[in-house]
Parts: structure tokens; sequence; C-alpha cells
């Protein structure tokens, strides 16, 4: 990882006002942020008052005069690439020993359709591969002890399992998504993205010179730089709402766990719902007593007695002690660094992230918070999810970064993958392909 540039300042109030400066319906001035913070000038036309739109189509007009080079600030010196067909047994230690939680996906199978389709073929995270290899892991255990060693011990031992290529994945669960950004693209286009589409959890910053990504633009990230709309009329119309008016607990299903159960089963839940967290609840009281995230997989790979003992440790007794763990081991140089920077500039792909709320305290709100005051509360913890929960604690629903980022978006956008673009030769290769959004593969 590289180091971060200076803090970028973004002015979003001046940009409200040269926007609403422009009513006479002439030519106007628009403006684009620059890396540096200066406006610059470019020409664009305004055809109407901005007093007369709506609040969501001011809003969004507003979204896309902004850049997303702030905070696309901190550059990558070399970002970790996976290739197609690299074992997952290396890709895991890879990622663990690079502290990188995810990694785009190299096509290392030349073709005449473009290096920059054929290059990039998706996403793969950390906590993807360790799951997938936990449930074969248990497919194969009436054949073998699979509990009896490490992790990674496990994987060199099971070599069906560990010498699986990471192309051959997509046979049983689709990357997450590749869809870049270049330098100097509109917020509005990346809130686009991340909203539309759900698998969707950073957006790579391609140099188009060379279609080499260079850096990556989380959900958070993003989060940071809306919030800074927070006091202009079209977005507070917006964000000033109580959760209660937006209906984010008719959105899913909520899935939780009890803390009777084991660390094996909320492993599970994790890889079955494809979800980031599972919140974990008093089997009597029904009080949300904490979650367990994709995030904190890691621990896996350094205690193998975690791994061995997952189908009998309950959850509830390892939230209590890794807890305390995580926090007496967490290296205090790690955490002095990124303490010393603004969260759109800490290392985004970060794996062992010590800056986390501890498993034991999840952000939550009550259906009376504002959304402003969600995000906030989102922004501060660095959470990726809030639990709204009643007075008493009980767990009601959970809101997401994306739940967010949906609000402020226009809803007409068409959010289905067809498995075209960036997936094709992927699919391609694995032997499938989509139907109707779902996989299927192809027969031999």
């Amino acid at each position: 990882m590289g180091r971060p540039s200076s803090r970028t300042a973004v002015d979003l109030s001046s940009i409200s006002k040269i926007l609403n400066d422009s009513t006479d319906g002439h030519k106007k001035e628009g403006i684009v942020l620059s890396p540096t913070s200066q406006i610059e000038d470019a020409s664009c036309v305004y055809s109407s008052s901005w007093d007369s739109m709506a609040s969501g189509s001011a809003l969004q007009s507003f979204l896309d005069h902004i850049s997303i080079d702030p905070i696309t600030n901190f550059l990558n010196t070399s970002v970790l690439e996976l290739k197609h067909d690299d074992c997952i047994q290396d890709a895991i230690r890879s990622l663990y020993e690079r502290n990188v939680f995810g990694a785009p996906i190299v096509n290392s199978v030349s073709s005449d359709r473009g290096n920059f389709i054929d290059r990039d073929i998706g996403f793969i995270e950390f906590s993807s591969m360790v799951l997938w290899s936990l449930e074969e892991f248990d497919k194969a255990s009436a054949e073998s002890k699979s509990d009896s060693h490490g992790f990674l011990l496990m994987l060199e031992l099971i070599s069906q399992i560990g010498q699986t290529k990471v192309g051959e994945l997509a046979k049983f669960f689709l990357w997450e998504p590749f869809f870049p950004a270049s330098p100097g693209d509109s917020l509005l286009r990346v809130l686009l993205l991340f909203s539309k589409h759900r698998r969707l959890k950073v957006v790579p910053v391609v140099e188009s010179s060379n279609s080499c990504v260079v850096s990556f633009i989380t959900q958070n990230a993003l989060l940071q730089l809306l919030l800074q709309s927070s006091g202009l009329d079209w977005f507070d119309q917006i964000a000033d709402m109580p959760i209660s008016d937006f209906g984010f607990e008719k959105n899913r299903a909520l899935v939780c766990i009890f803390a009777d159960q084991t660390v094996a089963d909320a492993l599970h839940i994790l890889w079955e719902n494809h979800s980031d967290a599972v919140p974990v609840i008093g089997r009597v009281t029904k009080t949300l007593i904490g979650f367990v995230r994709s995030s904190d997989i890691y621990l896996l790979l350094e205690d193998d007695e975690l791994y061995q003992n997952r189908k009998s440790f309950k959850v509830g007794d390892f939230i209590k002690s890794y807890t305390r763990r995580t926090i007496q081991n967490s290296d205090s140089s790690i955490n002095e660094e990124c303490s010393t920077l603004v969260p759109s500039s800490t290392p985004p792909l970060l794996l062992k992230n010590n800056l986390l709320p501890p498993m034991d305290t999840p952000t939550t709100n009550l259906s009376s918070d504002s959304l402003k005051q969600v995000m906030q509360d989102m922004l501060e913890s660095k959470s990726e999810c809030s639990f709204l929960v009643t007075e008493s604690g009980q767990l009601q629903s959970v809101i997401t970064l994306r739940d967010i980022m949906s609000k402020f978006s226009p809803p007409s956008m068409d959010a289905t993958i067809d498995g075209g673009g960036f997936f094709q030769s992927a699919l391609e290769q694995s032997g499938c392909h989509v139907e109707d959004g779902v996989m299927v593969r192809n027969k031999h």
C-alpha cells in the first residue's frame, strides 16, 4: 500500500451557490473539483431554474457536478491482483499476508476482444474464498478429519479444495462485479453503481491509459463525501427524514443468530445469505448483544483452536473472548497510522482493520433517528451497517450503506446483470452462463 496524499477539502456549499446562481437559462460555468480543491471552468448549459426543480432532480444534478477525485487521493503503489488460474490456497494466503480483504481477478487468457474487458473480469473477497472452503470442508468431513488441523494446513491436505482455481469459483458463486470508475468521474456515477448493484463492495479506479487499477472507492468513503452536502436543501429534504419513513425493515428478511448457537452456524449464515454481518441476540431477551462480520473471518487463520472448535464454540462466548483478545493484540502501529488519516484516505482494502467497532459494540439507531444521524453514526464508527433497535434494545432491522445510497439515486436505472461485459469471458472459461439472473452450468 502506498502513502496517502494530503487531505482534500471539498467546499460543496460553493458549488451549490454557483448552481443556484444559474437561473437565467443562459450558458453558465459548471464546476469540477480537482484533487487540489480548485474550482475549474467548464462549459455547461442549464435550461431551467434550480428553484423550480424537484428536490430529487436537483440533488442528482448537484452530485453530477462533484468529482470523485477527493476520495481517490489514496493511490496504491501496487495493487494486489489475482490471476484467473491461481489456486485459492495461494490466493487466500496472499491476501492474508498482504493484509488485503479483496483483489481484482485478472484474466490471463489472451483474446481479440480488447485489453480492458479481457484483463479484469471480477473482484473476489478473502472472506468469500474462506467461507466457500469451509462449506467444502464440511462436505469432505465424512471422508477426512477436516477439523484436526489449522485452516491453512487443511487447504494443503485436501487438494481438491486448496488447488481449486480462482476462476472455477464462478461455478459456485458469482464474484463481486468489477465496475470501474475513471479519475474525474462524478459522485453521481459511483453512487449509482453502489446503489444499483447489490454485490458491489468497492469501485476500482482504473487508469485509462493502461487499464490498471490505481485505487479503490469504498462505500464508506462515498458516504463521507455525500455527507458534505449536509445543509443543502435538496440533501436535507431527504436526510432529515426519520428512519421510520423509509421502510427499511421491509427491504429484506432479517436473519439473526442466538448467542447459544455456534460460530460455525454464524459462518454458514454469512455464506448462505451473502451478507456482511449477522446480528447476535439473546434467545430469551431478543436484545442485540453483538455481531459477527465477514471481516472477522481472518481470525480463523490466526487461531487454529478457533477453527478446530468452531462447531462447538458458542457465538456469544466467541464475541466476548475475541473482542478482548483483538483489543489486547491490536497492532498499535497500524492504529496510530490509521488514526491520523481521514476515513477516505485510510487504506481502503485493509483486512485486519483495528479501527472497526468491536464485535460486542455494533452501531445501532432508533426508528426516530433521522437518516442523516444514521449516516453520521456509521461514518464515525466506520461501519457498513447499523442495526435498528427499540428503546429496550430489541432488534428490529438492519440498514446498510447501500440502503442509504439508494435514497439519493434515480429509481429508474436498470440494475440487472446479465452476465455480459466483464463477466462474459470469465463465465465462458468456467463453463457456465447466466439466464434470467441465475447462473447455470453449461451442459457438456
